[in-house]
C-alpha cells in the first residue's frame, strides 16, 4: 500500500509517495517446548478492551533511507525502554491486512515485563471534546508460549512465530 503525501517544493505541489513499512524484533528465550515469545499491547484508547489478535513484536515505521535494524532496534527501546543487543535472526517480511509491510529479526533474551517502560502519544479524547490526553505506546509487556502467541499476535505476524520456530528446529 502506498500512501501518498503532498510537499510543497518551490511553490509547487508535488506527490510523494511513501510505502507503510515498519521494522520490529521478537525476543525469545528458551527452546523447543519451552519456548517464548517477547510481545507488546498497544496502549491507548483503541486497545484498551482488545486482547486476542491484538498483541504486536516491538516494531515502528521507517523510511526507505533507514536500515530496517537499526529502525527495529530503537523502536524496541521506545517501545520497552531498553536497548537490545545480540545475533539478530532475519524472519524477513509479513504484509498486514491493512498493506503494512513488517520486517522482523529474533533476538534471543530475558528481558523482566516488570521493569518496562514505554514512550507516550497525545491524542484527542474522548474524539471532538477537545480534550488532549497523553497515553503509553504499550501498555503491556509478556512472554507467552507459542500456542498462546498465536492467539495474542495480530494475525500476519503470527508467521513470524513459525519461522522462528523453524530457523530454532534447525539449529543444532
Amino acid at each position: 500500500m502506498v500512501n501518498e503525501r503532498f510537499a510543497r517544493y518551490d511553490g509547487t505541489a508535488s506527490v510523494i509517495s511513501m510505502k507503510k513499512q515498519s521494522a520490529g524484533i521478537l525476543g525469545f528465550r528458551g527452546f523447543k517446548a519451552e519456548l517464548e515469545v517477547f510481545l507488546v499491547h498497544p496502549g491507548g484508547p483503541f486497545w484498551a478492551k482488545k486482547d486476542a489478535g491484538a498483541w504486536s513484536i516491538p516494531k515502528g515505521e521507517y523510511s526507505d533511507e533507514e536500515d530496517a535494524l537499526t529502525a527495529a532496534k530503537r523502536e524496541f527501546q521506545e517501545e520497552t525502554g531498553v536497548g537490545i543487543n545480540g545475533d539478530f535472526i532475519s524472519l524477513g517480511e509479513v504484509k498486514q491486512a491493512g498493506g503494512k509491510l513488517v520486517r522482523a529479526w529474533a533476538v534471543e533474551n530475558n528481558l523482566d515485563p516488570a521493569a518496562l517502560t514505554s514512550n507516550t502519544f497525545k491524542l484527542e479524547w474522548p474524539p471532538r471534546s477537545g480534550k488532549i490526553r497523553e497515553f503509553p505506546e504499550v501498555d503491556a509487556w509478556a512472554w507467552f508460549s507459542l500456542t498462546v502467541a498465536r492467539e495474542k499476535i495480530i494475525k500476519a505476524q503470527g508467521e513470524f512465530l513459525i519461522r522462528l520456530a523453524n530457523h530454532l528446529a534447525q539449529t543444532p
